[in-house]
């Protein structure tokens, strides 16, 4: 469906003036802001929670909505960070855990339910031979990369530019541009001495692998940050050919990948298998918890063994004092039985094919052509016209470009909350819900035209 018709003679005055409605509509969020700032850095607990002058402060959630403190609602395209594949308080979910809760919240043991979740990951990831639970995807791939070192006894990892692998020390490396900045100060020069970042061309990774000190490649699949700079799957195939040709171990990153593009994430959509798949999100059903899976032979590297110098010093030892605790676990359970049913992935994919749509054609009255992009149940959202315009096609980089904190706040005014430039779709989200986010948008854009910045 195509965007309706908007001029900005036909745009709310309040959204034509987003900036002034913002700031005197959420009193609330304002007092709750100035408060935090004397608890937190910049006054916010994740870096994407940051807007100017405050961030919105939520309450309540359910199904594709959430409320903020001043009473707003609004569409919810954040979905937990990607997390809720099945929108907030999914029943199914919500009452898993609210059975799971008198029973204990963590026992310090053992429990079948960590068993029943790891036998979901193993019946629908292809790669997993074996399962590791972790706390997050951070501490996911943090592991998938020690492993990797200590199977190939080799130190050197291959990323590529743009792409998000947490925020431990290797993977500061060249995660937005200028891709030589580190993305944090306090990382020793010979941690990122061990990494190798490339752009995405199969013939630098070729002569990247040449000298044989490399242990793995690490790669979001769909492309740097969820696909804000898009991989064809040809680029994957050539990954998997070059790394097993060469013996290096290829990881997956698919902590928001994983159970959101299929229920076996892109590898199983693609057809190609990983030595390492890392997971987080929707894993554990909007909970926290993570998880390492692959090739048994590299995961046998976290097994107790009798064998003299294995427990100490052959073995990667791993603790995690909430590794699959039984909340977690059950909300892992309830989701991915839902997700393994096969019936989830083509409605949200169809939504957000939809949304793609209708904000394109929003976006071309501005010359904008290609403005929404994305694979599967994600959109992401451009204004840079250069890029767009140019020769052969769109080209999408990463880039920070100020006019998207606008184009937040003139979507928040209306009701639709994007995480940053662009969005996830749900289970939750319903066809009018896209509707009412293209008439959003293209009042967004009508209001930043008038502004002069689109």
């Amino acid at each position: 469906m195509a965007a309706p018709t908007t001029a900005s003679s036909t745009v709310p005055s309040e959204v034509m003036d987003y900036e002034r409605t913002y700031a005197e509509t959420r009193p609330g969020s304002q007092r709750l802001y100035e408060e935090a700032t004397g608890v937190f850095p910049s006054g916010v607990t994740h870096d994407n929670r940051y807007l100017q002058p405050f961030p919105v402060y939520c309450n309540r959630a359910a199904g594709a909505y959430k409320w903020d403190v001043d009473g707003h609602r609004y569409i919810d395209y954040l979905v937990g960070h990607g997390a809720l594949l099945l929108g907030h308080s999914h029943p199914d979910v919500v009452r898993a855990l609210a059975e799971q809760l008198p029973r204990g919240t963590h026992y310090g043991a053992s429990h079948e339910l960590e068993i029943r979740w790891g036998q979901l990951v193993q019946r629908l990831i292809p790669s997993a031979g074996r399962v590791k639970f972790v706390a997050s995807g951070t501490e996911a791939t943090h592991l998938a990369v020690r492993l990797a070192r200590s199977f190939t006894g080799k130190d050197v990892i291959v990323k590529f530019e743009g792409h998000f692998h947490g925020w431990h020390d290797s993977m500061t490396a060249a995660v937005e541009p200028p891709y030589d900045v580190p993305s944090s100060s306090g990382v020793p020069s010979n941690v990122l001495a061990t990494m190798r970042v490339l752009p995405a061309d199969l013939e630098r990774v070729q002569q990247a692998l040449e000298p044989g000190d490399v242990a793995a490649v690490i790669v979001e699949p769909t492309g740097a940050s969820w696909g804000s700079m898009p991989l064809e799957q040809s680029f994957l195939h050539g990954l998997r050919r070059l790394t097993q040709e060469r013996g290096v171990l290829l990881i997956f990153d698919e902590v928001i990948t994983g159970f959101r593009c299929a229920p076996g994430g892109v590898q199983g959509a693609f057809g190609i298998t990983p030595d390492l798949t890392t997971l987080a999100k929707v894993l554990a059903g909007g909970l926290p918890g993570g998880a390492v899976t692959g090739r048994v032979d590299v995961m046998d590297i976290l097994r107790f063994g009798d064998e003299p110098g294995w427990n100490r010093g052959g073995r990667i030892a791993h603790p995690g004092t909430f590794n699959a605790n039984p909340l977690s676990a059950v909300a892992g359970i309830a989701c991915l039985e839902i997700v393994a049913k096969g019936e989830v992935h083509p409605y949200v994919n169809r939504l957000a094919e939809r949304l793609r749509a209708g904000c394109n054609a929003a976006g071309a009255r501005y010359g904008l052509q290609g403005c929404a992009y994305g694979t599967f149940s994600m959109v992401h959202l451009t204004l840079d016209r250069t890029l767009l315009q140019a020769q052969g096609g769109p080209r999408y980089v990463k880039s920070k470009d100020g006019r998207i904190a606008k184009l937040r706040k003139a979507m928040l005014v209306q009701g639709v909350d994007l995480m940053g430039a662009g969005g996830m779709l749900s289970l939750a989200h319903t066809d009018e819900d896209v509707d009412l986010t293209i008439e959003a948008f293209a009042n967004a854009l009508a209001a930043l035209d008038a502004e002069g910045v689109l």
